[in-house]
């Protein structure tokens, strides 16, 4: 099972798009429900349908980084814990999952991490404007692989070419997945955005910048691939 936690919305399509993802409350330990209620107040950017001023919300000029569907959040706070000159967004459903990133922001003290618990479909369409974002990561969305269930992907030309649109000249767009079949829709989908182009020849080699997670480091032990695909905008 990949660690991101977008799965299938039975609701469809009631917002105008495929939900890749199901509202399940999950259980939460104390702790993380003591960190969502101090945290999300300091941290968490509410959904609305109006677009935001990156720069104000993080009050300084710094790249812009998205992060869709970040689990439980350990790679995202690991990715904003290293690279401090920059600014990171992470978008997820998954209340435990954020109250769980909300207590690693307070023990590492991340002033350079936000997060917005709402549908990234409708975070990236209503909220963030174009050209604000100087990278994207969507590392390990749920695959989908049953042949009925892949419409239910995150990654589709609609959405990556919305995606697209939010970047700066030259950001990059990186995805993830242990699924090689998945890994292949992900090449063909991001080669066939004519905004983007690919920073190798297929698929790219793991950046210093995504570590490996435990979930990771177990499948690579057990002889599981992982395709990292890494495209930047013309």
């Amino acid at each position: 099972m990949s660690e991101g936690v977008y799965t299938e919305g039975r609701s469809g399509e009631e917002h105008g798009h495929i939900k890749s993802f199901v509202r399940r409350m999950g259980r939460m330990s104390q702790a993380q429900e003591r960190f969502y209620a101090d945290m999300m107040p300091k941290v968490g950017i509410e959904y609305a349908p109006q677009s935001i001023d990156l720069e104000a919300v993080f009050g300084r000029s710094a790249p812009k980084i998205l992060e869709i569907g970040f689990g439980m959040g350990e790679t995202t706070a690991k990715i904003a814990e290293s690279c401090p000159q920059n600014d990171y967004l992470g978008v997820e459903v998954h209340t435990p999952g954020v109250g769980a990133l909300c207590k690693l922001i307070a023990e590492k003290g991340l002033a350079n991490l936000r997060i917005c618990q709402h549908d990234a479909v409708e975070v990236v369409r209503d909220m963030l404007p174009e050209g604000s974002l100087s990278g994207i990561h969507v590392f390990f969305p749920d695959p989908w692989h049953k042949k009925r269930h892949n419409k239910r992907r995150l990654i589709q030309p609609p959405f990556v070419a919305l995606l697209s649109s939010r970047l700066k000249a030259g950001g990059y767009f990186h995805c993830a997945t242990d699924w090689e079949e998945y890994g292949q829709q992900m090449l063909e989908v991001l080669s066939g955005e004519p905004t983007l182009e690919n920073t190798a020849d297929g698929f790219a080699p793991r950046p210093d910048y995504r570590p490996l997670t435990k979930f990771e480091n177990r499948g690579l032990k057990l002889g599981h691939g992982v395709w990292d695909v890494i495209f930047r905008k013309r």
